[in-house]
């Protein structure tokens, strides 16, 4: 159960990479721009900050079997989960107003570009990385 929750939560950073490095790009981090992101920097950077921080305790947990690490990683991920939760109710009603405006000419937020499927195997992989570390926590 750890191997496979280490392995979902690689697979949720990699995600987590991809859109963090979409947002930083389309200028979400900055403040005072035309069109001024929706998800606040301090929320995205704590998401990332404590989501990698959990994953370096997991490989800790996964390589040396230390068990006290178990519900400190879990305890860590639940807060990246409120987090995450957070910011996806912020975006979806951007993704529904895409359909109907136009995102050319530099008229969307950061977030707002965001590829669709990247954000939903993200939270996917997440949430399944959250059950499988609270199954290994409770098995430990």
């Amino acid at each position: 159960m750890s191997v496979a929750a280490l392995i979902t939560w690689l697979i949720t950073a990699v995600g987590g990479f991809i859109l963090l490095r979409t947002w930083i790009a389309k200028g979400g981090h900055r403040t005072g721009s035309r069109n001024p992101s929706r998800l606040p920097p301090p929320v995205v950077f704590s998401h990332f900050l404590l989501a990698a921080v959990g994953l370096v305790l997991w490989i800790v947990y996964v390589a040396a079997d230390a068990d006290s690490l178990t519900w400190v990683a879990f305890a860590i991920v639940a807060v990246v989960a409120v987090l995450g939760f957070t910011m996806f109710f912020r975006w979806l009603p951007q993704i529904r107003e895409r359909g109907t405006t136009s995102v050319s000419g530099g008229n969307a937020t950061a977030e707002r570009q965001f590829p669709v499927p990247v954000v939903i195997l993200h939270g996917v992989f997440a949430a399944t990385t959250v059950v499988l570390v609270l199954l290994a926590a409770t098995q430990a």
